[in-house]
C-alpha cells in the first residue's frame, strides 16, 4: 500500500532533502508541498529534481485539498500547531518535526487527534543518535538523582529551548524529577542564572554561531558525572531515515505518541 504524504516546509532545510526521499521510497507518493514563500511555483523547479514535478501551495489547507494520508510538518515553529490541527481536522495523520510547541499545544493536539481517530508522531529530533540518547539518559535517570540538560543550536534558531531539549526534559519527568540541592528560587543572584525550569528539569539554552543542534544530558553524583552528548552535523542527512520511519508508523497510532523510540523498535 502506497502512503500519500505532503510535507510542510518542503523547500527548507530538511524538507527538500525529505520530498527527494519519499520520490525514492517504494511505499511512498509526495502528493503535496506546503512553503508559503514560493507558492504557485513548481517544486521540480526549485530543488532542481524532476522527480518533484507538483506545484508548490501556500498553506496546510490548500495542500490538503489533494487527498494525503500523512502531513510531515518541517515548517517554522510560529506555523507547526496551526498545520498540525488543520491536518487532523481533514482525518490526515501527521508527524511533526518543527519545535516550539508546549505540553500545552501537545495535550490539545492529542485531544484532536483521539476524537478523530488518527495517530500523531512527534519527535523534539529525528535522528536516531538523538532517539538514542533520550532513551540511555531515561535509563541514567534511574540510578542517578540529580541531572540538568544544556541545549546548544545556531544563533539564528529564535526558539528556546529546542525541541531536543523539550522532549528530553518531558521524557525525564516520566522517570521521575531530579534531586536538587539548594531550591532554584534559593539562588543568591538573578534566578535566570539557573537556566528554565521545564518539566523539573533545568534547561540552559546556547545559541551561538557555528553550532547545528547539539544536547547534554549531565549527570552528577558523588566524585563522579556522567555526560551524554549528541551532536548534529551541518547536514540534513540524519533526520531522513527517522523521519520515514515515523511516515510508516503513524497511520498505526490513534492519538498523540511523543518520542521517536516509542516506535523505533
Amino acid at each position: 500500500m502506497t502512503i500519500t504524504v505532503c510535507v510542510a516546509g518542503a523547500t527548507g532545510w530538511v524538507g527538500q532533502p525529505l520530498c527527494a526521499a519519499i520520490a525514492d521510497a517504494d511505499d511512498m507518493q509526495l502528493v503535496g508541498a506546503v512553503a508559503r514563500s514560493h507558492a504557485g511555483r513548481s517544486l521540480s523547479d526549485i530543488a532542481q529534481d524532476p522527480r518533484l514535478d507538483l506545484k508548490v501551495s501556500g498553506t496546510v489547507a490548500q495542500a490538503l485539498e489533494t487527498p494525503t494520508d500523512v502531513l510531515v510538518d518541517y515548517a517554522g515553529a510560529a506555523a507547526v500547531k496551526e498545520n498540525v490541527l488543520a491536518a487532523i481536522d481533514r482525518g490526515v495523520h501527521v508527524v511533526i518535526g518543527s519545535s516550539g510547541l508546549t505540553d500545552a499545544d501537545y495535550a490539545e493536539i492529542d485531544q484532536a487527534a483521539r476524537q478523530r481517530q488518527v495517530g500523531v508522531i512527534a519527535a523534539g529530533n529525528f535522528s536516531i543518535t538523538a532517539v538514542l540518547l533520550e532513551r540511555f539518559a531515561c535509563e541514567a535517570a534511574r540510578y542517578l538523582a540529580h541531572w540538568e540538560i544544556i541545549d546548544y543550536a545556531s544563533d539564528a534558531k529564535i526558539d528556546a529551548p529546542s525541541g531536543t531539549a523539550r522532549e528530553l526534559a518531558y521524557r525525564l519527568a516520566e522517570v521521575g524529577q531530579p534531586q536538587l540541592t539548594h531550591a532554584i528560587d534559593a539562588t543568591i543572584g538573578p534566578r535566570e542564572s539557573r537556566g528554565v525550569t521545564l518539566n523539573g528539569s533545568q534547561i540552559h539554552s546556547i545559541r551561538l554561531p557555528s553550532f547545528v543542534i547539539s544536547i547534554e544530558a549531565i549527570f552528577g553524583a558523588a566524585d563522579e558525572r556522567l555526560t551524554i552528548r549528541h551532536d548534529a552535523g551541518a547536514s540534513a542527512t540524519p533526520y531522513i531515515q527517522g523521519t520515514l520511519l515515523a511516515i510508516r508508523r503513524v497511520g498505526r497510532q490513534v492519538g498523540l505518541v511523543r518520542g521517536l523510540d516509542r516506535v523505533l523498535d
